[in-house]
């Protein structure tokens, strides 16, 4: 060996080699490209990449029903007669602090509930259309949250942590099943227009590969930005491709592995793919006018409208093997669910806005066959007090709210834990967000415990160090 070998440096040397990492990268794509063709290549339940499961699955996909803002148990799916009794008296509980500390006495709900199903399940009157689904939601009344405040606990619930920079759970999801689509993202956030406090960093995917992060699409058909090429022929698209992955290969063997470069070289790859994937995703040309009435397309609330098609474009990703899709809530002329004040007309219009376009997911889910394999998710960063703050409206409570899921082995028909009997605190089989992140993951086939990246001399996971698989929640 010369000396001047001997004094190169490792990135010379990585700048110098004649294939290097730049020449590995490349062929890491052509033989995922290979194995996505190939069933003898693929990992389990057909996809790509991915970690082998822990156990059978008895889901493979979710839709998260993002309700952005907080809605308020008490008028949704957690009924509390006492509040109707002590209208307009002081709560006789003590009252923790809450996000504006502006606290009245005891409001009853505007709304009236019945029982629906064979499983009796207490539904206000403003979830009509969810109501006739009622045997096939589980529905989470003991749900609690570390944090109060938008921001905190919305990457609490995205991301099992209440600071930014953490992978989201669709990040997890896709790093543990990989992907099913070859022409699409794994992961898709589609945005109806309110982006959550906390912003991007909700969907992100921290310290896992940057390929796990969930691609923003729109509800509409040029869904995806900038997706459309400039060139004028594929030839010529092509050409320039093969330069940017050139190019890319330099930058590799200049710097040694990079994930970010590797992840903008499997971009290019993914957005020319995307380019005739995306217009068939989203033309509606296809379905039944029957369908589309099914989702509200024809609604005569604008809102709704894009809600629906929003939710029809999920149910479509998840049959192409898109394996977690979110759904951010369009405006409807107010503070998404998070009424401080207003409360009868803001809650009405946003449940109008939603009602329809997911009871139709849900049957639409359930009459193709899907809602066995899928996790619907309806859930919110934290729920309300039951008591009234400026007059009209109620603050922020994360120590008792509901969520429900359905589908994807959970149990339909349930109702399960309980809150007290004003609906503020969990008292009855309380949950964690890290419970319900741990029985998610199992029913895809997970442990959670398994499912782990080490990072920072830790093996980190979505659940922290925390989370129990609830088993009366599995069908």
């Amino acid at each position: 060996m010369t000396k001047t070998t001997m004094n190169m440096t490792r990135r010379e040397m990585l700048a110098t080699a004649a294939t290097g990492f730049g020449g590995m990268a490349a062929s890491a794509l052509f033989a995922e490209e290979a194995a996505a063709s190939s069933p003898a290549g693929r990992g389990q339940g057909g996809q790509t990449g991915g970690r082998p499961l822990d156990h059978p699955a008895k889901a493979k996909a979710v839709i998260f029903l993002y309700m952005d803002g907080g809605p308020s148990q008490m008028d949704t799916f957690d009924p509390k007669p006492r509040l109707e009794k002590d209208h307009g008296k002081p709560l006789p509980l003590e009252v923790p602090a809450t996000q504006f500390n502006n606290n009245g006495n005891i409001l009853k709900s505007p709304w009236s509930f019945k029982k629906y199903g064979q499983a009796g399940i207490d539904i206000s009157e403003l979830f009509p259309e969810v109501a006739k689904c009622a045997d096939d939601l589980c529905v989470m009344r003991s749900m609690t949250s570390n944090f109060s405040e938008h921001t905190n606990a919305n990457y609490f619930l995205h991301t099992g942590n209440g600071s930014q920079g953490r992978p989201s759970m669709g990040a997890w999801v896709t790093y543990g099943l990989g992907s099913a689509a070859k022409n699409l993202p794994g992961y898709v956030v589609i945005n109806g227009g309110l982006i959550p406090n906390g912003g991007l960093d909700c969907f992100g995917s921290g310290f896992l590969p940057p390929t796990y992060q969930g691609s923003i699409f729109l509800p509409r058909p040029s869904a995806v930005a900038d997706l459309n090429p400039l060139e004028k022929t594929e030839a010529e698209q092509k050409r320039k491709l093969n330069l940017l992955k050139r190019l890319d290969k330099s930058v590799l063997g200049n710097m040694g592995n990079s994930a970010a470069v590797d992840a903008a070289i499997q971009n290019y790859e993914l957005a020319f793919a995307m380019q005739s994937a995306v217009p068939e995703l989203t033309s509606m040309a296809g379905e039944s006018e029957a369908t589309k009435k099914l989702y509200g397309l024809d609604h005569p609330f604008a809102p709704a409208r894009t809600f629906g098609f929003q939710c029809l474009m999920a149910r479509r990703m998840i049959e192409r093997g898109v394996r977690f899709v979110e759904l951010t809530h369009p405006s409807c002329g107010h503070d998404r669910w998070d009424q401080h004040g207003n409360l009868k007309k803001g809650h009405e219009d946003n449940s109008r806005m939603v009602d329809t376009a997911i009871a139709g997911l849900l049957k639409d889910l359930k009459s193709r066959g899907m809602l066995d394999s899928t996790i619907v998710l309806w859930a919110s960063e934290f729920g309300r007090t039951p008591m009234v703050q400026g007059g009209d409206g109620r603050d922020h409570n994360p120590f008792g709210f509901t969520v429900w899921a359905a589908g994807g082995g959970f149990k339909p028909g349930t109702i399960y834990g309980a809150t007290d009997e004003f609906g503020y605190f969990a008292v009855e089989n309380k949950m964690e967000m890290y419970d319900l992140h741990a029985t998610m993951l199992h029913l895809l086939g997970f442990d959670h415990k398994k499912l782990t990246v080490r990072f920072g001399g830790q093996d980190v996971r979505l659940t922290g160090v925390f989370g129990n698989v609830i088993k009366d929640l599995i069908a």
